[in-house]
């Protein structure tokens, strides 16, 4: 694979990455979303495309904190008409990625991303929000589900960006803050792991990038606890706001890099 190992990094790249393993797990339990600017730490410091293998499994790290935080909020009913689509959306993403290039990649994440929260930002003002998650079990809602499915599947599989499509699902369908956080942990831990095997067939994960992973998974945990602190202190509209807020982020970095 074409990347830095551990021993290459200056101390200002590995601080960098350092921090940005922190916001995954700041993300992961308080703003999900806010790790889009983790990507683009990883992207800048190492190869681009090099660096998906790397960062996945720091993000499964953080999922597992998620998973233990929020376990009790998980909306399966939600999850189980999810999956068959971005199942698709992943190997979509895969075949992708043999041809693919970084500019090509970063281009169609980046109006994905913003076109998701623009439709979301048009759809709650225009209708508002549904007080329980079951209204995504009409036949409206199945649509919604699976498109919102393939792309989530699809982004996560290319860039590790799922997060901010499935973010933008999850409150276009209602969720309040912990259900929220309960369906996406349990959501990205099941999807994030499936993508294992797909990232090192390929190479995108070797020993090296797993020795680098080891040195960084610790700064996780720190944040994951932030983000459990947070959370908490921050009500539902703004919690909103800043999910919605880290989405456009995310995909104007990305067109604009």
């Amino acid at each position: 694979m074409n990347t830095m190992t551990l021993w290459d990094l200056t101390g200002w790249q590995f601080a960098a990455l350092a921090f940005a393993a922190l916001l995954v797990g700041f993300s992961k339990t308080a703003v999900s979303g806010a790790n889009t600017v983790s990507l683009a730490v990883f992207a800048a410091v190492l190869p681009a495309r090099a660096s998906t293998g790397v960062l996945l499994p720091i993000l499964i790290a953080g999922d597992v904190l998620a998973v233990l935080t929020y376990r009790r909020h998980a909306h399966w009913p939600t999850l189980w008409r999810l999956f068959p689509a971005v199942a698709a959306g992943v190997v979509v993403g895969t075949v992708f990625l043999v041809w693919a290039d970084d500019g090509i990649v970063r281009t169609s994440i980046g109006a994905i991303l913003l076109l998701m929260a623009g439709v979301t930002v048009w759809r709650r003002r225009r209708a508002g929000t549904e007080d329980e998650p079951d209204g995504v079990a009409t036949r409206a809602g199945r649509v919604k589900a699976r498109s919102y499915g393939v792309l989530g599947g699809f982004t996560t599989m290319v860039a590790n960006a799922g997060g901010p499509v499935m973010s933008m699902y999850l409150l276009s369908a209602g969720f309040r803050k912990l259900g929220f956080l309960g369906t996406s942990a349990f959501f990205f831990l099941i999807v994030n792991t499936s993508k294992l095997p797909f990232s090192a067939g390929l190479g995108l994960i070797d020993a090296d990038s797993l020795l680098l992973d080891a040195a960084l998974v610790l700064f996780v945990v720190p944040g994951a606890l932030l983000g459990k602190w947070a959370v908490t202190r921050i009500n539902q509209r703004l919690f909103e706001q800043l999910v919605i807020a880290a989405t456009v982020v995310g995909g104007l970095q990305l067109l604009l890099r």
